[in-house]
């Protein structure tokens, strides 16, 4: 008997940890040329959206054509934006005043039909450079990023990477939780931090870094506050802002940031769109 329940035992420790799901793959189904595509890029049913940092492009899905354009002043006051979700018939986008300090950020929306802005919600200065932005299960959860590149005052870092924390708050902005990254996760961003986020089809968080072309499949944790790392899959990304397309189920959307050497080359930023299947 005792044999018996340290078997039950073992097998719900090992359920509780293990993925929900098997292996994972992406295989791209499009490329496009982008040049705005630098920071991000949001979804919805018939365009995509690419996020430079005082720009927003809007783009047909099927032929990659450009369908509208927002742009800001570069004196501001919308200095950096980066990840994008569509809903509602509303862009909305994470942006701050990177690399500015103190780090500040707000949550600027547009009309996605006229490409106008048409409102924001500010969070002024409290746990750093919001990166993206999501609404899932009746809750926004945002990353405000924090780094190791010497852009704080007198040259410290700025904020300190192992600040960076996932905000979950309620639909008016009223604050839940929060969960900081795990170490694994950390030691790849190098200096830089969580760019990118958004709920998949299949109930786990997805995470993108500053430039590593990986995905990141990650779940809340059971207790404590470190979000737990389940399978890393290969992208062909370059970090920066990733997008599911909730009109098509298992698509998602990321951008290739093109070198400096690539665009003196004639090169441009991409847009890469792939569909998510299980490896048996």
């Amino acid at each position: 008997m005792k044999t018996s329940l340290a078997a039950l035992l073992a097998a719900f420790l090992l359920s509780a940890v293990a993925p929900v799901f098997g292996a994972s793959a992406l295989k791209q189904i499009g490329e496009f040329n982008v040049p705005e595509a630098n920071q991000g890029v949001g979804v919805d049913d018939r365009y995509f959206y690419a996020v430079d940092n005082q720009t927003i492009a809007k783009y047909d899905k099927k032929t990659g054509k450009l369908a509208g354009k927002w742009q800001g002043p570069k004196e501001g006051p919308i200095l950096h934006l980066d990840s994008a979700l569509l809903m509602d018939g509303k862009i909305f986008c994470a942006h701050s005043n990177y690399p500015d300090w103190p780090m500040t950020s707000s949550l600027e929306i547009w009309d996605a039909a006229t490409m106008l802005h048409v409102g924001n919600h500010s969070f002024g200065i409290n746990w750093g450079s919001l990166t993206w932005v999501d609404f899932y299960n009746g809750h926004w959860w945002m990353t405000f990023a924090n780094y190791d590149v010497p852009y704080g005052p007198d040259k410290t870092p700025y904020g300190h990477k192992p600040m960076t924390q996932m905000v979950q708050f309620t639909a008016d902005f009223n604050y839940v939780s929060s969960w900081v990254m795990p170490k694994a996760l950390l030691e790849k961003f190098e200096n830089m931090s969580n760019s990118g986020g958004s709920w998949g089809p299949d109930g786990f968080l997805y995470l993108s870094g500053h430039d590593p072309a990986e995905l990141y499949k990650m779940r809340l944790p059971n207790a404590g506050s470190v979000l737990e790392l389940v399978e890393t899959i290969p992208m062909n990304i370059r970090g920066q802002g990733i997008a599911w397309d909730r009109s098509d189920r298992g698509v998602i959307y990321g951008i290739i940031r093109a070198t400096a050497r690539e665009r003196a080359a004639g090169g441009s930023h991409k847009v890469t769109v792939f569909r998510l299947a299980d490896v048996p």
